[in-house]
């Protein structure tokens, strides 16, 4: 009889200690507050990446970061602000990567540019010399 009531009472103790933990747990999702300042700075992002031209030099970069942003819309409409903020974070360094793969691969067009100008240059002036 006695072990009955040993685990009668560890019962409850594991359910009041489930309920507890349950209600903690609960609570700290609810503290968590909306990413909104970081889902604006990702977004912005974004749109410096777009008009860097990344489209064009970094697409692989620039649609990772777009589907993650869009992820991160879609987990602030379901009030899971720890994912949104994850996955805005993410979309930002993306979009920072394509914005910066995208001025890099202009600047080095214009450098070739210019060289090809030079050597253009080099080459009518050495035909004028002769």
């Amino acid at each position: 009889m006695k072990n009955f009531y040993y685990t009668k009472s560890h019962r409850m103790m594991l359910t009041a200690g489930v309920a507890v933990t349950s209600a903690i747990f609960l609570a700290s999702c609810a503290s968590i507050p909306a990413p909104t300042e970081q889902m604006a700075v990702s977004k912005a992002a974004v749109t410096n990446a777009l008009s860097a031209g990344s489209n064009e030099f970094a697409p692989v970069q620039l649609k990772s970061a777009m589907e993650k942003m869009d992820a991160a819309e879609r987990a602030m409409t379901e009030r899971n602000y720890e994912l949104a903020r994850q996955l805005a974070e993410q979309a930002q360094i993306d979009a920072k990567l394509a914005g910066t793969m995208a001025r890099s691969s202009k600047a080095q067009k214009a450098a070739d540019a210019l060289q090809e100008g030079s050597r253009v240059l080099r080459q009518e002036i050495d035909r004028q010399t002769q």
